[in-house]
């Protein structure tokens, strides 16, 4: 009689564990809130945790194909800010929502198109690349708007925030839009299986004949232009565009990115996974809004569970 090896039965629960820890994070969470605030469970709360997790969400869908590759965006709030106020200016001046809306795009693809660039063209490591786009958009946005939030947007740009189809709000119909074609191009494509080869080993993938540098620069495009659609929704359901828009933004889609199971390292990660991580962060939020936790220790609470999600990614690598 065949005795199963304890050691390959303890390293496929472990690895089961592994790749399902950010569902059972995720249960988990929502075990205890709803045990603790019964308001939790409310149907208009759940729908207004989506509605809430759908903005970061968009965000983190950019944030995926970066951090797949083993780069990092740290100028997506910026960007997020820049864009929006783009697109609200435009609204605000009587052009079509329609005109507003794509240049709001153009200009946040446009950005990240600009950081792939110096990263891939200019040798500047990710992170510092970056963090020089947050500083200088942040700065162009404060010049653009002169520092004061850009409102009267108009009837029209107010539908992409506000909207709804049916009972279904338009953000979080875009939200699952956004995840759908990442998942097609991460997992149906060449352009996707590029992005994985990239991340998991560089230099064997431009020994294959890849373009590392035009995959590495796309998806710095595709952040900038996720970021962008975040911020004129945030822009649309707030009826303005403020310039302080989107400051820490990039830690709450890292953070939705890292708990999803994507590593940091790249080459390994899903869309579904980044989608429950942002599912956690909307959870975490809105639990310690209903417990009237002060903003101050949600921020250490949130710091506390990325660290504990970084642990958990080093211990799997």
């Amino acid at each position: 009689m065949n005795h199963p090896n304890p050691i390959v039965r303890n390293n496929t629960l472990h690895n089961m564990f592994l790749k399902l820890r950010s569902i059972i994070g995720l249960l988990l969470l929502s075990a205890i809130l709803s045990v603790l605030s019964p308001r939790f469970l409310t149907y208009s709360n759940l729908f207004n945790v989506l509605r809430q997790t759908s903005l970061n969400a968009i965000i983190a869908v950019g944030m995926t194909f970066v951090i797949l590759t083993g780069g990092i965006d740290l100028s997506v709030g910026s960007i997020l800010a820049f864009s929006s106020a783009i697109a609200a200016n435009m609204a605000h001046n009587n052009t079509s929502a329609a005109v507003a809306i794509l240049t709001g795009l153009v200009v946040g693809a446009l950005l990240g198109l600009t950081n792939g660039l110096i990263v891939t063209q200019g040798n500047v490591p990710p992170f510092i690349a970056t963090l020089a786009m947050m500083t200088m958009a942040r700065g162009a946005t404060l010049v653009y708007s002169n520092g004061q939030p850009i409102t009267g947007l108009g009837d029209g740009f107010y539908l992409i925030g506000n909207g709804y189809l049916g009972q279904i709000p338009i953000p979080v119909i875009i939200t699952i839009g956004a995840l759908l074609v990442a998942y097609y191009i991460l997992s149906q494509t060449r352009t996707g299986r590029y992005i994985y080869a990239v991340g998991s080993n560089e230099s064997a993938a431009k020994l294959t004949g890849i373009n590392t540098k035009l995959v590495k620069t796309l998806v710095y495009a595709i952040s900038g232009f996720t970021a962008a659609l975040s911020g004129i929704i945030i822009a649309s359901r707030l009826n303005s565009a403020p310039p302080t828009a989107g400051s820490g933004a990039e830690l709450d889609a890292i953070a939705a990115v890292v708990l999803g199971g994507t590593s940091l390292a790249g080459g390994e990660g899903h869309i579904a996974g980044t989608f429950i991580g942002a599912l956690i962060i909307g959870v975490l939020n809105n639990g310690l809004n209903l417990l009237n936790v002060s903003s101050y220790y949600q921020q250490f609470v949130k710091g506390v569970v990325i660290l504990i999600a970084v642990l958990l990614d080093r211990r799997k690598s």
